[in-house]
């Protein structure tokens, strides 16, 4: 379920308590949570999620986001809360996509080439094509 894209994160759909642990028990040392709250009927807050992440040992960020918009700050965010991980991180959302996207633009951010984050992503089947140009701004700023 969990998808590395490189050997400091994984991206993930929806995840559970149960994830959570196993996560836990894989050396994961923090979680984001890319999904809003109430996105979907039924599904666990992100509160919830905080408590057992942090009751685990691990750092928990929630950086809602929505497409087609991601904000500066939000790409900001992620580079804190990538920097603050202390080792893997697990980043989810509905579908991993907008985990996918906002790990490309925090580590486009940081000086990473684009061309080896977008063949990164393809690894694991996310096509972040949608964003290249975004991407392409924060790698020269």
């Amino acid at each position: 379920m969990f998808k590395p894209l490189d050997e400091t994160i994984s991206v993930s759909p929806q995840i559970s308590v149960s994830d959570l642990q196993s996560a836990a028990a894989q050396g994961v040392k923090a979680v984001i949570n890319n999904r809003p709250d109430e996105e979907e009927a039924g599904q666990i807050t992100s509160k919830e999620l905080k408590l057992h992440a942090e009751a685990l040992g691990m750092r928990y960020s929630h950086i809602p986001i929505t497409l087609p918009n991601i904000s500066q700050l939000q790409i900001d965010e992620m580079v804190i809360a990538l920097s603050r991980s202390g080792g893997p991180v697990l980043a989810f959302c509905r579908s991993g996509t907008r985990s996918t996207f906002l790990w490309a633009l925090a580590q486009a951010k940081l000086s990473h080439a684009p061309d080896e984050l977008a063949a990164k992503a393809a690894t694991q089947g996310y096509d972040i094509t949608p964003i290249r140009a975004l991407l392409d701004m924060q790698a020269s700023k």
